[in-house]
């Protein structure tokens, strides 16, 4: 396909002399390739150079009658008449000629003939794939709508009316097609189709998906193309595979895929899984991903997942062999690092090369700085075999552990410093007390280590009432720090999750065994956190109440949350609020729900724009609904005689003059009434809220800037 990346960059950058010319030259070859001019064709077919290049299309014929392979010539010449423009007599005669020789038994031949166009020869562009789709209308076949509604399956074929019916995957109830609109938007599919089983046997295709997943991936690649993982799921879940299902099937069917010899799984998550024309076996598949000379560390990552996924590659002794022979010319040619050495090292060790085990020994008894080999070791897998040698090895592993214990990444390998820690208690818990006096330094190995003193039936160090009371204490201490943190945005989430979860259980069992200053330590620091909501923090005094009733007391003295206060209005404010709750409850609910039929109207949920604004649309019209029924249940109208002017509240029109002398006139009323461009404002707001309780001649600060309130009036009194 030598001339394939050529035709492409021209089709690329639109330059259509250049592809001409190139097509002239292609055209003058004597050496046809049959896939190279398919791949050429349907690129051209699917570009802006279409319909100019459609009158020199067919000086490819005298090429073309050149091809041995039936097949395909038969999706050559189909091209060649769907990008034709000329409609020469000479095309026609080809046509005509080919179909009758490829249909000589089709009873409704010259029938066909003439609804393609080759009868009267005015116009028959696309005459083969029109009359390929025209032989495969019969009912119980499938079809696939172009246009966005899925696949279709033919139930009645009339050549009498020229014109079809079918039942649609995303469209509801029978469709009627003429045969013209048919030729434009339809594609045959065959029974075997990915297409055709899931929509005319989903309960098989489900049962297939269960029994050989793999199988089921390579009819949706070999039908659909490369896809990515996101787009395997896209045609796959829920359509084939249960919602509720698709993780755990996806994990298992990912392992098989690995192992598959015709599938070729892409290196990143954004790539998509290729289907290979032949199989590859695993150990070619290797060698040549590292002919392309990855560095040692891609190296030795590169094997070690090979022989762990497919460790029967190993029974070939010319396969191992060359394996201990690229291990050699690593130790030998390239400047490795001592941890470098060590993981070539354990492969040879699990190819069986001898005297690997003494060379092993000798190298972490010459290292000096083990906690630092073990940190640039990758693999898990090889820092546990490391971590081994060096107990066995070394004097000295107690301290190397611990200082591994709070700097290594992978929980993984902490869980198995824990366990080989344990016996040495005393010097464990003396290293867990840094995390209680410093719960900053090391948030990741904070949030690891609570997690697993809280667990039932735990006998780790801290695991007793008080010390998980002083871990309680510090995971607060380090939310607050934390959610400060961008960069420490996942972890934040993690605590406020194992906060909240099973309806506080956490904090629940902790408050069951904490003294009264303890909950009120507890309460405090929780309040400094900003990403715990408001509800969340009531949630945590009110459990604090259940546990010692003298901490409700203290509550009941400070002002109700937000959600419980008044909220104050206006006779106009109030009855504003009411018309919008009734104009979207009545008008725009009504209006976005046609918009919603009508798009859904359109097909295809998926792909549907129309569709997804109106879905939005209506969530947010719900929730301003919600919203504004719950603000008004709460509301009070004010009157004369709910004013104070003793004091600035709310309905008052308070006069004061700021830092420079300037007079100011501000009104308080509800946040319904607010105008703040004619100084109108929410009580609610933080303004509002710093002089709120001041008095004539009092003074306040806000933003920096001094105020001193010289008038306080009823605003009812200004209005009238």
């Amino acid at each position: 396909m030598a001339y394939l990346k050529d035709f492409r960059e021209r089709i690329q950058n639109n330059d259509y002399p250049g592809f001409l010319k190139i097509w002239e030259e292609y055209c003058y070859g004597d050496q046809p390739d049959g896939l190279e001019m398919v791949a050429v064709l349907e690129s051209v077919k699917d570009s802006d150079l279409a319909y100019h290049f459609g009158k020199h299309v067919e000086r490819i014929l005298p090429l073309w009658r050149e091809l041995q392979d039936i097949k395909l010539a038969h999706d050559v010449l189909r091209l060649v008449f769907d990008l034709q423009t000329t409609n020469s007599e000479e095309l026609a005669d080809l046509a005509t000629e080919h179909l009758k020789a490829k249909y000589e038994n089709d009873p409704l031949l010259f029938e066909k003939l003439r609804l393609v166009g080759l009868r009267n020869r005015e116009t028959f562009q696309s005459a083969i794939r029109n009359f390929e789709l025209l032989s495969h209308m019969k009912p119980k076949n499938f079809v696939f709508h172009t246009g966005g509604w899925g696949t279709g399956e033919i139930t009645e074929v009339s050549l009498v009316r020229e014109e079809l019916t079918l039942e649609f995957e995303f469209v509801i109830g029978p469709k009627q097609f003429s045969f013209e609109k048919a030729f434009k938007v339809l594609t045959p599919l065959g029974s075997e189709h990915f297409f055709a089983k899931r929509f005319g046997n989903p309960d098989l295709l489900e049962k297939e998906a269960r029994e050989n997943s793999n199988e089921v991936i390579r009819m949706l690649l070999k039908d659909l193309g490369p896809k990515t993982a996101f787009e395997i799921k896209e045609e796959l879940c829920d359509l084939v595979v249960p919602a509720e299902d698709w993780n755990r099937w996806w994990q298992t069917t990912r392992s098989k895929l690995k192992k598959d010899t015709k599938i070729e799984c892409p290196k990143e998550l954004k790539l998509p899984f290729k289907l290979l024309e032949k199989e590859v076996p695993h150990e070619v598949a290797l060698h040549k991903a590292l002919e392309t000379k990855p560095n040692v560390d891609a190296t030795i990552q590169m094997i070690y997942t090979f022989l762990r996924d497919f460790p029967e590659t190993l029974k070939d002794v010319e396969f191992k062999a060359s394996l201990e022979a690229r291990f050699n010319h690593l130790l030998q040619e390239e400047p490795l690092g001592d941890h470098q050495k060590l993981q070539v090292f354990f492969l040879l060790e699990d190819l069986r090369s001898p005297n690997i085990e003494k060379q092993i020994q000798s190298l972490m008894q010459a290292v000096h700085n083990t906690p630092e080999i073990i940190r640039k070791i990758n693999l898990i897998g090889f820092q546990k075999r490391a971590l081994s040698f060096i107990r066995s090895l070394k004097k000295d592993w107690l301290d190397i552990f611990l200082d591994l214990f709070f700097t290594v990444d992978s929980n993984l390998l902490r869980d198995f410093l824990l366990i080989e820690l344990l016996p040495s208690e005393e010097l464990l818990k003396k290293k867990l007390s840094t995390l209680l006096i410093h719960p900053l330094s090391f948030p990741e190995v904070f949030l690891w280590y609570f997690q697993k003193i809280i667990e039932k039936k735990s006998t780790l160090p801290f695991a007793t009432p008080d010390g998980k009371n002083r871990f309680f204490e510090g995971l607060f201490i380090l939310l607050d720090f934390l959610e400060k943190k961008p960069q420490h945005r996942d972890l934040t989430k993690k605590i406020i999750s194992l906060i909240t979860a099973d309806r506080y259980k956490l904090v629940r069992d902790i408050l069951s065994h904490s003294s009264v200053q303890e909950v009120k330590e507890y309460l405090l620091l929780s309040t400094k956190c900003s990403s715990l909501t408001d509800h969340d923090i009531k949630i945590l005094h009110s459990l604090g109440a259940v546990a010692h009733p003298s901490i409700g007391k203290m509550r009941k003295d400070k002002e109700t949350s937000s959600s419980e206060e008044l909220i104050w209005s206006t006779q106009e404010g109030f009855q504003k609020t009411q018309a919008r709750i009734q104009e979207i409850a009545t008008i725009e609910t009504v209006s976005n729900a046609k918009e919603i039929e009508v798009a859904r109207a359109h097909g295809d949920l998926r792909e549907n724009a129309e569709f997804k604004a109106a879905l939005e649309k209506r969530e947010r019209l719900q929730s301003e609904l919600k919203f504004l029924s719950d603000q008004i249940h709460r509301a009070r109208i004010l009157t004369p005689n709910d004013v104070i002017i003793d004091e600035v509240n709310v309905g008052c029109v308070v006069r004061c003059t700021d830092s420079k002398g300037e007079h100011l006139r501000y009104t308080l009323l509800g946040p319904w009434d607010a105008d703040p461009e004619n100084r109108i404002l929410s009580f609610q707001s933080k303004f509002a809220q710093a002089m709120k309780g001041k008095t004539v001649g009092a003074s306040f600060d806000f933003q920096g800037e001094r105020f001193t309130i010289t008038d306080i009036n009823n605003y009812f009194d200004q209005k009238q």
